[in-house]
């Protein structure tokens, strides 16, 4: 095994033990943002389970996925299950809501909030974004919020999405994405890449994997500066990361971007 392999398993398995934690005792890698303030409605989000929003994402990217009553979703990173449920509501009893997650400790926190609820249109399945456990061209929909830029592969994710997906299929992410190389005390900051922020790849990087993988029509939504959203809501969580790092604010100003983007596979 190479270096850069075992470099990038022990990352992983460093974000499986934050999300665990995230699981156990409640807790967010995204700043702290209030849901509703990423743009979730306040009325759907009383209506799923109780514990299925842990304050994990970094934008709302359902309403724009406008789902259809019998479509199947699948939610990339599905965490406590708030997206899961949201989109079974949307695609009704005649549809299927799935979520994919690697840390166990957030699947049995979400089947018990499914189990709770009653749903019988949604299904929690351990597995990694780089080896999805979905069969091919079987998926209508495909988000996620603020989870690939947890993955040291992201190439291959957008591999495995345009894999499941059926022919004209779309996603809509929110994610982080870099508009500019992080200063190096950052990029190689453990808690930074668990925490969203270091291993988030160059804009220009990130969408040529999505155009590799076969998937186009790609458009930004929505675009923001994440780490100043992060330096309101959290000033405390900011202000360690800079004395951590031993950067001032005007080295990270504007480069890590919270977007929310869709794209498409081609019917052919």
């Amino acid at each position: 095994m190479s270096d850069s392999v075992k470099d990038n398993e022990t990352m992983v398995d460093k974000v499986r033990e934050r999300y665990a934690e995230f699981a156990k005792q409640g807790g967010s890698c995204c700043g702290a943002l209030e849901s509703t303030g990423l743009g979730y409605d306040g009325k759907e989000l009383s209506e799923i389970p109780d514990g299925a929003d842990l304050g994990l994402g970094c934008g709302a990217p359902l309403p724009q996925l406008r789902l259809q009553p019998g479509e199947t979703v699948l939610d990339l990173g599905s965490g406590g299950g708030i997206d899961v449920f949201l989109s079974a509501r949307a695609v009704g009893p005649r549809g299927r809501a799935i979520g994919v997650d690697m840390t166990p400790e957030m699947l049995e926190r979400a089947r018990a909030a499914a189990d709770e609820a009653g749903l019988d249109n949604v299904e929690f399945r351990e597995g990694r974004l780089e080896a999805l456990p979905v069969e091919d061209a079987t998926v209508d929909a495909v988000t996620s919020n603020c989870v690939i830029n947890l993955v040291p592969d992201k190439e291959q994710v957008f591999r495995e999405i345009a894999r499941v997906l059926k022919p004209e299929g779309r996603l809509v992410i929110s994610d982080l994405v870099l508009d500019g190389a992080l200063p190096e005390s950052v990029a190689n900051d453990v808690y930074a890449y668990v925490g969203c922020v270091s291993g988030a790849a160059l804009r220009d990087t990130y969408f040529g994997w999505l155009s590799d993988a076969g998937l186009g029509d790609i458009e930004v939504l929505r675009d923001v500066d994440f780490l100043a959203g992060l330096r309101e809501a959290n000033p405390d969580e900011a202000d360690e990361l800079l004395k951590r790092t031993g950067v001032e604010w005007a080295d990270l100003a504007g480069r890590v971007r919270s977007l929310t983007y869709r794209a498409r596979k081609p019917s052919s």
